[in-house]
């Protein structure tokens, strides 16, 4: 099963807003789309910023008392720099991305930076539906035996609500990091746990290399 892309789940009919839009007018975007967000643009579709419902509560909340001011515009009160993201890149990391970023969307944008879609929470978490019999079939047959080419009895795979653990020896030094890695960009793959061994340290420099060379 190849590895899914934003491309791939994000949506392309996204909610919107231009830096002029009125406060008013981005709280009615909400409500009626029942969304909890929306990027800003400038005439070139480049994304600003994003507003929120924290970004208009706290606008508000800070209006409060301070008595007759100038219209307030989605630019005044939006978040920036928004989290955007490539539709090339992968829906694991991409999830990772929005973990640490703290953020319950992204955007997608092209090679000039235009919005193309957005992908929430609720899509990437789709992705994650996996069961651990079909993540573990999958380390096996693509990972461990398509790109490293070990027999399939050479390292044993066990997973267990998406952390995938691999123990067992295979061959190569070199190839425990690839494997750990191969099978960390998995869809639903939440963590992986390395108890691999090596025969041969292919990754220790040659005896003498960088040393005086003794007649």
């Amino acid at each position: 099963m190849p590895t899914r892309t934003i491309g791939e789940v994000m949506t392309r009919n996204v909610v919107q807003a231009r830096r002029t839009t009125p406060f008013k007018e981005v709280v009615r975007l909400l409500d009626h789309h029942r969304i909890s967000g929306v990027p800003v643009l400038d005439a070139d579709d480049k994304v600003l910023g994003v507003v929120s419902g924290t970004d208009l509560v706290r606008a508000q909340a800070h209006r409060a008392g301070s008595g007759p001011v100038r219209a307030v515009t989605a630019a005044d009160v939006m978040s920036s720099p928004a989290v955007t993201v490539h539709p090339e890149q992968t829906v694991p990391d991409a999830a990772r991305l929005m973990e640490r970023r703290g953020v319950e969307r992204l955007h997608v944008v092209d090679e000039e930076d235009r919005l193309i879609g957005i992908a929430t929470r609720r899509d990437l978490l789709r992705v994650f539906l996996r069961t651990d019999d079909d993540i573990r079939h999958q380390v096996t047959e693509e990972v461990l035996v398509g790109v490293l080419g070990l027999p399939a009895e050479a390292v044993r795979v066990f997973v267990r609500d998406g952390v995938v653990t691999l123990d067992g020896r295979v061959e190569l030094r070199s190839q425990v990091p690839e494997a750990v890695h191969a099978a960390w960009r998995l869809e639903g793959v939440v963590e992986v746990m390395n108890a691999l061994t090596f025969r041969v340290d292919d990754c220790a420099p040659p005896a003498g290399a960088g040393g005086t060379e003794v007649p």
